[in-house]
C-alpha cells in the first residue's frame, strides 16, 4: 500500500496551516523590520513570528509536532512511533545567546530529542538531520525508509528553525543592497529573505489509516535526493535536474504527469535562473503544463522548515482547488519563460501531482512527489 500522509501541522509567520494558506491565496506577506539591533547585520526586514525569545525553535517543533499527531488521529499507544526533524541551525539562536550574555547550555539542547518526547514520550526514537536548507525534505526520505525498512508503523517527520544574528549577517554580506521583499523568480528581486517556523506531516501505511477509518490526506510517492557539493552556496543545474529525475524514478511517474511545482524560489540571482532552467530541461516538452508557484516571498526562506511548508501547501491546494500565487513576482527571469508560473493571483485548480523543490548549500537537494487522496 502507498505512503499515506494522515495530519499536517505549521506556523509560519502569517499563523498556523489554516491561517498561512488563506493569506497565500489573499496575496498577503509576513515581512517587516527586523526587531533587533541591525546596525552590523545588514539586512533590514524578515519575515518573523512575534513571540518571546528562547528556545523558540523548540517550543514551535514542539507545537507542530503535536499538532500533526492529533491531526492525523494517530493512537500512539502500543505504536512504534518515530520522529525525523529536519533542520538548518537547530538551537543556535540560543546558542548566540549563551555566548553573548552568559548562562548555561549543554550540547544535547542544540537538538530535539528532549522537547520532542515532552509533548510524545513513547516516541521509540528521535533523529535530527541538519542538512541546510533542504533538511526537511531529507527527514521526509528518512522518515520514508523508516517506513519501508519496517522499523517504524508511523512516522512524524518536522522541521524548524528560527532566526540567528549569525545567519543574518551572512545574507547581508552575499547581497549588495538591503532587500526589503523576497521576490522568487523575478528579474528585479533584491536577495533572499529570512523567514521562521515549524512544520510536521504524519507518514503511515495507507493501509493502517483506512483500516481505522482515519483520512488519507495525500501520499507520498518518493524523495528524490542528490548531494553535489558543487559549491559552497552555488547550486549546480546538474544535481538538481539529479534531484528531480531522482524523485520521477522513485515516484514511478513522468514530468508529463506532474500538475504541481511548489519551487524552492528563493529569489536570489543564482537559484532562481539555475532551478528554472533545471525544470525547463528535466520537463522537456511538458514544462508547461505543471502550474509553478512558491511561497517564500510570502514567508520568507524558513530553512529546515521550508520543505515542509511547501508539502503542507501542495496538499492544501490539491485538496482545496486553488494554487497560491507567487508573491512579488511581476516580471519573470528569462529562464522561466516556458514555465506556467502563477502570478498576480490564484489559479482555480485541482492538481494531483505536485512536486516540492528544496535544495540547500553544499548541494545537498531534495525533491518530493506526492498525490493527492483521491
Amino acid at each position: 500500500m502507498p505512503t499515506a500522509i494522515s495530519g499536517f501541522d505549521v506556523l509560519s509567520c502569517l499563523g498556523d496551516a489554516e491561517a498561512t494558506f488563506g493569506a497565500l491565496l489573499r496575496g498577503d506577506t509576513g515581512v517587516g523590520p527586523l526587531r533587533r539591533d541591525t546596525r552590523r547585520l545588514g539586512v533590514d526586514h524578515a519575515y518573523q513570528i512575534d513571540e518571546d525569545e528562547g528556545r523558540r525553535a523548540s517550543r514551535w517543533l514542539a507545537r507542530v509536532v503535536a499538532g500533526a499527531v492529533r491531526a492525523a488521529g494517530l493512537d500512539v499507544g502500543g505504536r512504534r512511533v518515530a520522529v525525523v526533524v529536519g533542520t538548518g541551525l537547530r538551537e543556535l539562536p540560543e546558542a548566540e545567546r549563551w555566548w553573548a550574555e552568559g548562562g548555561t547550555m549543554t550540547l544535547p539542547e542544540l537538538h530535539f530529542g528532549a522537547v520532542v518526547r515532552g509533548v510524545l514520550p513513547g516516541a521509540t526514537e528521535v533523529l535530527t538531520v541538519a542538512n541546510a536548507c533542504a533538511a526537511s525534505g531529507y527527514a521526509l526520505a528518512v522518515g520514508a525508509d523508516l517506513l519501508a525498512a519496517d522499523e517504524a508503523d508511523a512516522v512524524v517527520v518536522a522541521g524548524c528553525d528560527s532566526i540567528t544574528d549569525s545567519l543574518l549577517a551572512v545574507i547581508g554580506r552575499g547581497s549588495a543592497v538591503r532587500s526589503t521583499a523576497l521576490r522568487p523568480f523575478d528579474s528585479e528581486r533584491e536577495g533572499v529573505l529570512l523567514g521562521e517556523g515549524a512544520a510536521a506531516v504524519v507518514i503511515e501505511s495507507e493501509e493502517t489509516v483506512l483500516a481505522e477509518g482515519r483520512e488519507v490526506l495525500a501520499r507520498l510517492h518518493g524523495v528524490g535526493l542528490s548531494c553535489d557539493a558543487y559549491h559552497e552556496t552555488a547550486p549546480d543545474p546538474a544535481g538538481i535536474a539529479a534531484s528531480m529525475r531522482d524523485a520521477h524514478r522513485r515516484a514511478g511517474v513522468v514530468p508529463a504527469d506532474v500538475d504541481l511545482v511548489v519551487a524552492h524560489g528563493t529569489g536570489t540571482a543564482l537559484n532562481d535562473p539555475v532551478e528554472a532552467a533545471a525544470l525547463t530541461e528535466v520537463f522537456g516538452d511538458a514544462c508547461g503544463h505543471a502550474l509553478v508557484t512558491g511561497i517564500k516571498g510570502a514567508v520568507g526562506h524558513t530553512s529546515g522548515a521550508a520543505a515542509l511548508m511547501s508539502v503542507v501547501v501542495a496538499i492544501q491546494a490539491m485538496r482545496g482547488g486553488a494554487v497560491p500565487a507567487i508573491r512579488g513576482l511581476a516580471k519573470p527571469v528569462p529562464e522561466a519563460g516556458r514555465l506556467a508560473l502563477v502570478a498576480g493571483s490564484p489559479m482555480a485548480a485541482r492538481p494531483l501531482l505536485a512536486q516540492i523543490d528544496s535544495f540547500g548549500f553544499g548541494g545537498v537537494n531534495a525533491v518530493a512527489v506526492l498525490g493527492a487522496a483521491t
